[in-house]
């Protein structure tokens, strides 16, 4: 299924690209920029705009702060990880702890969870 883009959004993506969170810019630029694997960065799927997505693996990455945890926020990640889920794309949630503190695991868990999908599609 071909993935549709709401264009509305792009300003609003285009704005997101510019402002980065401290852990969205650490992931960014010290290990998503360079893989060998094309990754964009704030992204438009659907009527979403997922922080990173591979499209050779369908995975989109999210770094999710604080307000991803309260019960409105994960009923929406909910909704959108299904929405999503309609594209054939795989969500990998992240937490700004983990991206601050176990930096070098997350990005083992991200190259093995693209080189696990690519493998499977």
């Amino acid at each position: 299924m071909k993935i549709e883009k709401n264009n509305q959004l792009l300003g609003q993506a285009r704005k997101l690209r510019r402002d980065m969170t401290p852990q969205e810019r650490k992931l960014w630029y010290l290990f998503l920029r360079t893989y060998p694997l094309k990754i964009y960065k704030q992204r438009i799927i659907d009527s979403y705009i997922v922080d990173f997505y591979c499209a050779p693996a369908k995975l989109v990455i999210e770094i999710d702060g604080s307000q991803h945890y309260s019960q409105e926020g994960q009923e929406h990640d909910q909704r959108r990880s299904e929405a999503l889920a309609r594209y054939g794309v795989q969500v990998l949630r992240l937490s700004n702890r983990e991206v601050n503190g176990e930096f070098d695991a997350v990005c083992q868990m991200i190259h093995q969870t693209i080189q696990d999908r690519i493998r499977a599609l």
